[in-house]
């Protein structure tokens, strides 16, 4: 019956959309290349197709869990992953995480809220935050921390993973070089994305038919990202134009 009655909604349609079932596994393509799960794209695209703010959220969980699930293995098995450069920010990101999906914030707030971390999406994309070193520094624990609270808290109160906020952190600190930045945040999201879905579930969501009908586009678009991704492989073209689907994106949440 709650399947049925989706379908009468006229945001069902959307989903049918060519363009939609094109641009999302593109994204996905694309952030799991940099070892992201591509919560923050998938908002971008639902906030162009209007979608509701309780359908947005958990459709982006789950599509970022089934995303960084997949390039994480791929980095893992070219041994990029360094679990001393994981568990300091997890171990508060999840609690966090969960805290953060319990709640819910008004329409506005979570718009701007969702068009801070698209700007940040952006300059991530164009290469601001790209710059690796050659020599890492040693994690400082305390800071560490602080920071997986903050971003797990962040990421579950608007339904993203948080890979987009921590691999700039962990670049522009000089922690970790790019290809473990890449592995560390792809697992780094995918327990924050489960962690913030069981904690907008438990506040009585359910999850929308619509994230289980574009999974299966949306994981090739993934594992064909984590794949190239972990292999070096150039998309700076396609990451340009996504880019500028972000901005778009921007323009329309603060101006709607």
């Amino acid at each position: 019956m709650w399947v049925e009655n989706l379908k009468k909604m006229p945001i069902y349609e959307l989903f049918q959309s060519p363009l939609l079932l094109l641009l999302l596994p593109v994204v996905a393509f694309l952030y799991a290349s940099v070892g992201h799960g591509g919560a923050s794209g998938y908002l971008a695209l639902m906030s162009l197709f209007a979608f509701p703010i309780s359908m947005m959220k958990p459709t982006a969980l789950v599509l970022n869990i089934l995303v960084s699930g997949i390039s994480f293995y791929f980095y893992y098995r070219e041994k990029k992953f360094e679990w001393s450069l994981f568990w300091p920010f997890a171990i508060t990101s999840i609690p966090c995480s969960f805290l953060g999906g319990m709640l819910t914030v008004e329409a506005h707030i979570y718009k701007i809220m969702l068009g801070s971390v698209l700007i940040i999406a952006v300059f991530r994309l164009l290469g601001f935050f790209g710059k690796s070193t050659e020599q890492t520094k040693p994690i400082h624990l305390p800071t560490a921390l602080l920071i997986g609270a903050v971003i797990g808290f962040i990421s579950g109160l608007i339904g993203i993973g948080g890979g987009i906020i921590l691999s700039p952190v962990l670049l522009l600190l000089g922690w970790a070089e790019m290809k473990q930045t890449a592995a560390v945040s792809a697992l780094f999201i995918l327990v924050n994305s489960i962690s913030g879905l069981f904690g907008l579930i438990s506040q009585g969501a359910s999850l929308p038919a619509t994230s289980w009908m574009v999974a299966l586009v949306v994981a090739l678009g993934g594992i064909l990202g984590g794949y190239y991704g972990s292999k070096k492989f150039n998309t700076a073209t396609l990451r340009n134009v996504l880019a500028l689907v972000l901005g778009i994106a921007i323009f329309k949440l603060y101006t709607t």
